[in-house]
């Protein structure tokens, strides 16, 4: 059985970019990397196997593009969350009933 470690890792994306790793930490440094976004009203996401690979990479370093898939999912739900969507979209809508 693994034992679990206290990581977190903070990403950024800007739109133009891959998103990057801009903070992570084990410990003490991770709560204060999860307190810090909780300050700024940044959600979380627990994802033990997720967490464990960007844990390999450098502050700065972009993700891989085998976790585009997975972090794109991410970060449409938090758009999501906040009340944000690409410009056009239109959130699905049940047809109407026809009328009599």
């Amino acid at each position: 059985m693994k034992q679990e470690t206290d990581i977190a890792i903070a990403l950024e994306y800007d739109g133009a970019h891959a998103p990057r790793v801009t903070a992570k930490g084990a410990g003490e440094l991770a709560r204060r990397i999860r307190e810090v976004a909780r300050q700024h009203d940044i959600p979380l996401h627990h994802d033990d196997q997720l967490v464990e690979i960007l844990a390999q990479l450098e502050l700065g370093e972009e993700i891989p593009e085998t976790l585009y898939q997975v972090v794109a999912e991410i970060i449409a739900f938090i758009y999501v969350l906040k009340g944000k969507f690409p410009e056009g979209y239109a959130p699905y809508a049940p047809p109407e009933e026809p009328q009599p």
